[in-house]
């Protein structure tokens, strides 16, 4: 009288209660039933999921009868309910049990039904007993991803629920090793990569793979291409390879210039990317301890279309190998990967690095970044660039410890990642110089003025005496906050963003173009109306880190002249001759003209304001970290003054006491007429070549100009 199972059920090893008799002879014909082919109705199952679906997890209902095996002339169990609870009946009232009790409160996922169950699954409690609360203790769920059985409907549906948030949307006896059919595949810059359905999701996912990220891709492969530029071939590492897209793209575009490393921790992964490799006629290179049956390459022509994918712990391989350029990017910080990542770099190589924590970066999870970064931020109006800084000197402080320096080439923060590329200096020297870099920052919370700590090793009396405002002195209380240690340095070298440019424009990476034009400006701190794709006529050269990049205006190419032997006086002079003719570096820090605004008064559009800034004598240029962001070495009271003066108020009545322009700009034209709408029209007409007269009809809705900035 034992519960009764098909021989769909037998045959895959379900997880049904069968009494001891029975086992022996049941086990025997599951390993001979298990070569067979499998059903229409159940899936198949590898040895990583040795276990199938449960008997109460079905498509149809009709499914759950032929587990009952309905014969009108024969009483029969339920298939999910012990003796005890209904006994065996006929054809009729058994599928009105089956239909009223299981599965009309069954839970429905991906088109299965996930029927309530009373077997004796689910263990009960010792101090319960009796018949009654054995049925009323024993009815449950079993999940179709997990092996987990629940016991309320509703707590079954926010289990499946919780799957579902964490990428786990495939059913446990389905999401086996993903047959090809099922991947994938996608293609990016003329590489294509196989992903799994549920790539999107980075904490469970074996190939995650992110759209978003595509600038970060190529913006990295840009950095590289300079780098492959300067020396070949050159050794790079791709450390967290996923889907190993990025790897790829190295190996398809810039061919024998650079040997390409592809690695990852996990088993899938690494499949994943052997498969991803033959898809993109990629010979592939297996690690010296992996003995398989894939190609191998002598020792002829390994560098043209040979990629090296390897299964190790990223610190591991860093540590027992040397690259010329290494690309980090794990799933959150990347610090626990810095050491590592600096103990074997070759000198002038190039350390790139992704993080993707930024909740804690972007100050929403500050108790974090303490932890990860051992730097306190606050959320301010350049939390951005602030977020920039502090994985910056968290790369410097690492760097230091195995005696190298580090020259920041490219800092970016968008909405998803921090990403920064630096170069590395090998030496004490170098070290203690980008060391010296790593100061403190006092922040007014009052004004949000801001500026770095001053170099002194005795305790200042009044260290708000170093700010420009006079907040301390007119409000009561503490008004400053500490933040940092921070990277005080510049965070981009124009010589090294103009060549990457040049890669850009040369593979035709159109999403990084205009971020890299931005880049260029922001770091010359000029606007995009100066901006030239050549270097200034007058000197050529670039120097990077006591490396001399020489960019000719007629050609896209450039050579590199190492500067290690040549004497420190040499270095000095070049890098005076370079200060007189490209100025100081760009300031640090930017404001948010919205933050900044007067109530009552209309903006000026932005790119109007920057030219009143300009002519005021202040270097400013636009940032990529904020749309509306003026990066500027004006102090914050002379922004707003200037702010102020070319602001229009929002009430007609006063446009008669409208700012005083300068000559040559703008000028009030007549009163427009009361209404109830604050939105008037801006026009702006050329100037007269006769009268040098300019007309302008004036509106206020700033919103919509600043939109179109």
């Amino acid at each position: 009288d034992g519960v009764v199972v098909s021989e769909e059920v037998k045959s895959h090893n379900l997880d049904v209660e069968i009494p001891e008799s029975e086992f022996e002879a049941e086990e025997k014909g599951a390993e001979e039933e298990h070569t067979r082919e499998p059903d229409s109705n159940i899936l198949d199952v590898s040895s990583d999921y040795p276990r199938g679906k449960h008997i109460s997890i079905q498509r149809y209902l009709a499914d759950l009868e032929k587990l009952a095996d309905l014969r009108e002339d024969e009483r029969k169990p339920c298939p999910l309910c012990p003796e005890e609870k209904f006994k065996a009946c006929y054809s009729h009232k058994l599928h009105r049990h089956l239909q009223n009790l299981h599965w009309k409160v069954s839970v429905e996922f991906e088109g299965y039904r996930m029927c309530i169950c009373h077997l004796a699954c689910r263990p009960v409690k010792p101090n319960l007993v009796g018949d009654q609360t054995l049925s009323k203790m024993g009815a449950h769920y079993h999940c179709i991803i997990c092996s987990a059985t629940i016991v309320r409907r509703t707590d079954m549906i926010g289990h499946i629920n919780r799957h579902v948030n964490k990428g786990e949307s495939e059913s446990r006896f389905a999401t086996v090793r993903a047959p090809k059919s099922s991947c994938e595949v996608v293609k990016e810059s003329a590489t294509d990569v196989q992903v799994l359905p549920n790539h999107s999701t980075p904490q469970k996912t074996d190939s995650y793979f992110n759209p978003k990220m595509k600038v970060n891709r190529q913006l990295i492969f840009c950095a590289l291409a300079v780098l492959a530029g300067e020396r070949k071939p050159i050794e790079c590492l791709d450390a967290f390879g996923a889907t190993g897209i990025m790897g790829l793209q190295w190996a398809k575009h810039l061919r024998s210039s650079v040997k390409v490393t592809i690695n990852d921790c996990n088993e899938n992964s690494v499949t994943m990317i052997k498969e991803n490799c033959h898809l993109n006629k990629m010979k592939v290179k297996l690690n010296i301890k992996e003995e398989d049956n894939d190609e191998t390459v002598g020792n002829g022509e390994e560098n043209s279309d040979t990629i090296e994918v390897t299964k190790m712990d990223a610190n591991v391989i860093m540590h027992l190998r040397s690259f010329d350029f290494i690309h980090l990017d794990p799933f959150g910080t990347s610090v626990n990967y810095l050491d590592s990542a600096f103990r074997n770099v070759r000198n002038l190589g190039i350390v790139s690095l992704t993080s993707t924590d930024i909740s804690s970066l972007y100050a929403k999870a500050q108790h974090v970044a303490l932890r990860h970064y051992g730097c306190n931020i606050v959320r301010t109006e350049y939390y951005k660039e602030l977020a920039a800084r502090t994985v910056i000197a968290a790369v410097t402080r690492a760097a230091a410890r195995c005696n190298k320096g580090i020259e920041v080439l490219l800092a970016v923060a968008l909405e998803h990642f921090v990403l920064v590329v630096v170069r590395v200096l090998r030496g004490p020297t170098p070290a203690d110089d980008s060391a010296k870099k790593v100061r403190y920052l006092i922040h007014c919370q009052w004004c949000e003025e801001r500026v770095f700590q001053k170099e002194v090793n005795m305790v200042e009396e009044n260290p708000y005496q170093q700010l420009p405002c006079d907040c301390h002195g007119s409000m009561p209380g503490k008004t400053a906050v500490l933040l940092g240690p921070l990277w005080s340095g510049a965070l981009f070298n124009t010589g090294f963003l103009r060549r990457m440019l040049l890669e850009a424009v040369q593979y035709g990476l159109d999403e990084a173009q205009p971020l890299l034009k931005t880049l260029v400006c922001e770091a010359e701190c000029t606007t995009l109306k100066h901006f030239s794709t050549h270097s200034p006529s007058d000197e050529n050269k670039q120097e990077e880190c006591g490396v001399y990049i020489k960019t000719p205006n007629t050609s896209a190419e450039s050579y590199l002249v190492h500067g290690k032997r040549k004497s420190e006086e040499v270095l000095r002079g070049a890098a005076k001759r370079q200060r007189a003719e490209h100025s100081a570096e760009h300031p640090p820090f930017y404001y948010n003209i919205h933050r900044h605004s007067i109530k009552g008064m209309n903006m000026p559009k932005l790119n109007k304001f920057l030219n009143y800034l300009s002519e005021a004598g202040y270097r400013v240029s636009r940032t990529h970290f904020d749309p509306m962001g003026v990066r500027t070495n004006a102090p914050l009271a002379q922004f707003k003054t200037v702010l102020m003066k070319y602001s229009t108020p929002t009430y007609v009545g006063a446009q008669a006491e409208g700012p005083v322009h300068l000559p040559g700009e703008i000028q009030v034209g007549e009163e427009v007429p009361a209404a109830t709408e604050i939105k008037v029209e801006e026009a702006e007409l050329e100037e007269d070549d006769k009268s040098g007269v300019a007309a302008t009809v004036f509106t206020q809705s700033y919103p919509t100009h600043c939109a179109a900035h």
